[in-house]
């Protein structure tokens, strides 16, 4: 169980993320909304409380390793990284600019911290059990996790990537679905029906758990489940909200693949730090 005071610190600093994105998406004039707000909950629970890593060696034998399978929402591990430590916050302001190493999508030359480049949907999966399996053949301790899109199991390598870990019992490998219900062109069960979701990965040999994707004790007790199952891969299917903090994108598939304008930027801000005192006042 998470103490109040480490839930406190956790709920503030994903706030602090999901401002410091609208500031960098704005900058940017360029970038993805909705899923990297939806997912700042998710990633700041994984860089500041699960993942076994060092910001100063980034390259380090030992570390997990974080394979961001849909990366166009790369813009809330970026912001994520920055405040874990891996390179100065004011690099955020590059986002997509010449030359940046924040690139529109990850680059795993340019960053380091970043395993693996990712764009093309569906693929980030199949890098990652790879990962995993090398592990295990190797004899390594590390963890291999994934994050993926609901929206991404439209493409079949997703499937057999899936079935290859089921396969080979990757004990050391946990996707997490990042289940928000919508995709570029709409809601996920309009354009390709995934329901249902649990079932399919059971039915390819893995553990499942379906969890509030905002909610910290579960996103930190659900991997620790994952840690304790021998037999077989786990997938965490991660209900989030779109948009997440922001109410006129929340749940919005419109905002799924552009950022806000001056005037949207300001609301959204003033509803975060809004946000931000009341997290701060619950919690005295």
């Amino acid at each position: 169980m998470l103490t109040d005071k480490e839930t406190l610190f956790l709920e503030e600093m994903a706030n602090q993320i999901r401002e410091t994105l609208i500031e960098t998406l704005l900058e940017a004039k360029s970038g993805h909304s909705a899923g990297p707000l939806g997912m700042a909950d998710i990633f700041t629970a994984f860089y500041f409380n699960i993942l076994n890593h060092d910001p100063r060696k980034p390259n380090w034998e030992g570390r997990d390793r974080l394979v961001l399978s849909n990366g166009h929402i790369c813009p809330i591990r970026y912001v994520t990284m920055a405040y874990a430590g891996y390179f100065p916050k004011k690099e955020l302001l590059t986002l997509r600019k010449l030359n940046t190493r924040l690139q529109g999508h990850p680059h795993r030359t340019s960053l380091p911290g970043v395993e693996t480049t990712s764009g093309p949907l569906g693929s980030g999966l199949g890098q990652a059990v790879g990962m995993a399996l090398a592990a295990k053949m190797d004899k390594k301790k590390h963890r291999v996790y994934c994050f993926t899109s609901d929206g991404e199991h439209d493409a079949g390598n997703t499937w057999e990537s899936l079935m290859f870990a089921g396969k080979n019992k990757l004990n050391n490998l946990t996707v997490v679905v990042d289940r928000n219900n919508i995709q570029i062109d709409g809601n996920t069960e309009n354009i390709m029906p995934l329901e249902p979701l649990r079932d399919k990965y059971e039915s390819f040999g893995w553990h499942v758990l379906e969890i509030d994707g905002h909610n910290f004790t579960a996103i930190i007790d659900a991997v620790n489940e994952a840690k304790a199952i021998y037999e077989k891969p786990t997938a965490i299917i991660a209900h989030t909200i779109p948009g997440k903090g922001v109410s006129f994108m929340e749940r919005d598939y419109l905002w799924h693949g552009k950022p806000p304008s001056k005037e949207e930027a300001a609301e959204a801000l003033r509803e975060l730090r809004t946000l931000g005192k009341r997290i701060e006042s619950e919690h005295q």
